[in-house]
């Protein structure tokens, strides 16, 4: 098949041409380039695969429009490219709209007009649930714990968009919804809950599993905001780029529909709870300061899975510890460049 990969040279983006091209897919990757360590990304993959890069951005319509007519055979778009920091949308909302709503909505736009029968994969976020304070939320000595929600989060909780980050994403998320619906473009979306892995260039307002990983290797100073207790489903890269997969050979089950996509219950972690992985992990103590809340804060998320496992048959099957190995090594192995790209 052919495969679209808008923001392709990022993190989930690396990791899903990745795959394709290994199983013989023919990849297009669209990238702008703006996001720390995505160059390095795009090197990496030139050097081990043939692909078609085009830079582009999804803010440029006419741009969009030139990629899909040059290619209207193109079977699948998985759209990533986005503005991923909460932080930053607090500081620059009017961007972040731009880039993740207007961006996703000129997106459906040319795909309807220019490749109707492909199948968009939207990834969206988590944060449209906003901050859940009206569950019911016991403080451990550790982690909070969600004690009426065994399996977690499920997609029939109401929408709470929190942040102009969640609106944006909330908002992007419901015109590709809708395209199914209204036009019959072949759509799903995905409520993503703390991916990690391998080629994640994380900082400190995006990545926190990677970037935990990588301050603790280099040295650098690691800030926990809030108590340190919160929690999210880890869910490790190789597994999201199979519930893409899973989803387009599924899409007749799966059409027009949104799932949440995490580790679920069996890989929740709290910030805690991470340092004492990778304390184990570096046979080292880690040392960390503490800052207040920060604004959008989710107390608690953990994806319940069992739609997709019912409508797609998908499920998380790298456990934590699995996943933070791995990805540590690759911290180890790519320490020269991830200090380049940080350093630099």
């Amino acid at each position: 098949m052919k495969w679209l990969i808008t923001g392709g040279a990022g993190f989930i983006g690396t990791n899903v041409v990745r795959r394709l091209l290994t199983e013989g897919h023919e990849v297009i990757v669209v990238d702008n380039l703006s996001r720390r360590g995505v160059r390095e990304n795009l090197r990496s993959l030139q050097e081990n695969f043939q692909f078609n890069f085009i830079p582009g951005d999804v803010r440029d319509a006419d741009s969009l429009s030139k990629i899909f007519t040059s290619h209207p055979d193109t079977d699948v778009v998985v759209h990533l490219a986005a503005q991923v920091a909460v932080t930053d949308s607090i500081v620059n909302p009017a961007n972040d709209f731009e880039i993740n709503a207007a961006g996703t909505l000129k997106l459906c736009e040319t795909m309807r007009q220019r490749v109707p029968e492909a199948i968009l994969l939207y990834a969206s976020t988590n944060k449209v649930y906003g901050a859940l304070s009206h569950l019911n939320l016991i403080e451990g000595k550790s982690r909070y714990v969600l004690p009426d929600n065994p399996y977690g989060i499920s997609e029939k909780e109401s929408m709470d968009f929190y942040t102009p980050y969640g609106c944006s994403k909330g908002a992007a998320e419901q015109y590709v919804r809708d395209y199914a619906r209204t036009y019959g473009l072949r759509t799903v979306s995905f409520r993503q809950s703390c991916i990690y892995g391998p080629h994640q260039f994380g900082l400190e307002d995006q990545g926190w599993v990677a970037w935990f990983t990588i301050a603790a290797k280099l040295g650098k100073p690691i800030k926990i905001y809030g108590n340190g207790k919160q929690v999210r489903d880890l869910l490790f890269v190789d597994d999201l780029v199979e519930c893409y997969v899973r989803a387009v050979a599924r899409i007749e089950q799966c059409n027009g529909k949104i799932y949440n996509i995490g580790g679920g219950a069996s890989n929740a972690c709290s910030l805690l709870e991470l340092i004492d992985h990778l304390e184990t992990l570096s046979a080292q103590e880690i040392k960390y300061s503490v800052e207040d809340w920060r604004p959008g804060d989710q107390r608690i998320f953990i994806c319940d899975v069992r739609k997709a496992l019912n409508d797609f048959g998908w499920q998380p099957t790298t456990p934590m510890t699995e996943g933070l190995g791995r990805l540590s090594q690759w911290v180890h192995d790519s320490e020269a460049i991830i200090r380049s790209v940080i350093d630099g």
